[in-house]
């Protein structure tokens, strides 16, 4: 383990499994993961690894098969995943949202039926919000459901959907007006529609095209697709918790823990930009000695080392307060925020600490320098994160005049 980036109080089991990921990542991914990114190659032989550490089914509950693990916990494996390759760390984090969702608002059946397969890594989980002509107003969502009978019939097109080539179960956010009157607010219109489908690209079910993988800077490895519905019929019994309307806020319960999973992504990326950063600031000499005894180096290396501990002490805070039971879309929107904006920065800074190698795809943080700037972005903007954050400073200081 390193000094940095320590967590207090966990249990034994908790510093087995950390320990346990840790070593999966330094064996089986750092040593391969530029070579697939650049390849821009799905990790198939990691994935089957992970699958076999259980981690698809961490925070399942262990009377579906899962391992019944904390928020905390796989926060903690998250930051330990995407240390080593980030992308690998998408692929848990959609399926994991999906498997939370399913378990917080799910009916007895769609616990029985997914779960159980979810937690082996048999059923892997996608879900989607965003659309090609929106960003962050969900509210202005278009595709939708329409009920026909014992079946909804849905339409739309969904965009920046991860793991859409190989997930078999994707939860898909649709305005549903049955039982909606016009005028009602558009929130309170939405349903999580669970669609099951075959992996691949192409029509993979009657109605259901997943075009092929959208062409990123970096995020590479991890399938990003759109989802194109087309008189796509699911049966009713795959309404998510089983009522219309309750989409917005099942879909934003599983965004609230995924901002989680990003601030612990970001923690993992700054953690192996800072150590590559010492590394060869000790390796590398100029007028003499090693840059690292130049103080400007020196400065930049204590700068960087504070933002990483910084932004895990937020993330863990985050997530105890999930695992408590309270509300902490304030500590998770903080923690997203500062997390994505330090690992941005202590990724450039390493990056400037390389000099003209940072520049080529032979060392690691050029990768690193590309991959950074997903995290600005997912899971809501950093100006969505300030939105969050000042709304609920004024809940919780409100003026009494």
């Amino acid at each position: 383990m390193t000094r940095l980036a320590q967590t207090a109080g966990l249990n034994d089991i908790q510093r087995e499994i950390l320990s346990t990921v840790r070593d999966f990542v330094d064996k089986e991914i750092i040593p391969v993961a530029t070579r697939l990114e650049h390849r821009d190659e799905y990790p198939t032989e990691i994935v089957e690894g992970l699958k076999e550490l259980g981690l698809f089914g961490l925070m399942i509950p262990e009377e579906y098969g899962g391992l019944g693990e904390s928020l905390l916990t796989y926060a903690l494996c998250v930051e330990e995943i995407a240390r080593g390759w980030m992308s690998v760390s998408g692929i848990i984090n959609t399926h994991f949202i999906v498997a939370y969702m399913l378990k917080q608002h799910g009916t007895q059946e769609q616990k029985d039926t997914f779960l159980p397969r979810m937690a082996l890594g048999e059923v892997r989980g996608a879900f989607s919000m965003s659309e090609p002509a929106l960003g962050s107003d969900v509210s202005a969502i278009s595709s939708k459901g329409v009920k026909d009978g014992d079946e909804y019939v849905l339409n739309g097109q969904k965009m920046w959907l991860t793991n859409g080539g190989t997930s078999t179960l994707v939860a898909v956010l649709a305005r549903s007006d049955e039982g909606h009157p016009e005028g009602t607010a558009p929130h309170k219109s939405m349903t999580t529609f669970l669609v099951e489908k075959e992996p691949g690209f192409g029509e993979v079910r009657p109605g259901l095209t997943i075009p092929g993988k959208i062409d990123k800077m970096g995020y590479k490895g991890v399938d990003t697709t759109e989802l194109i519905m087309d008189d796509l019929r699911i049966p009713a019994n795959r309404v998510l918790g089983g009522t219309t309307g309750r989409g917005f806020y099942q879909m934003m319960d599983g965004v609230e823990v995924g901002r989680v999973n990003v601030a612990a992504r970001g923690c993992g990326v700054a953690q192996r930009a800072f150590e590559l950063g010492v590394s060869y600031a000790q390796q590398r000499h100029t007028f003499g000695k090693p840059i690292a005894q130049h103080q400007a180096i020196q400065f930049k290396l204590a700068e960087m080392a504070t933002k990483v501990e910084a932004a895990h002490a937020m993330m863990v805070n985050a997530a105890r307060k999930k695992d408590s039971g309270e509300r902490n879309d304030l500590e998770a929107g903080m923690a997203k925020y500062l997390a994505s904006e330090y690992c941005k920065e202590v990724v450039e800074d390493a990056f400037r600490i390389h000099g003209g190698y940072g520049f080529s795809k032979e060392y690691e943080i050029e990768r690193l320098y590309r991959e950074a700037p997903m995290l600005l972005i997912g899971e809501g903007t950093a100006e969505i994160q300030k939105m969050i954050i000042g709304r609920r400073l004024l809940e919780e200081y409100r003026f009494q005049g």
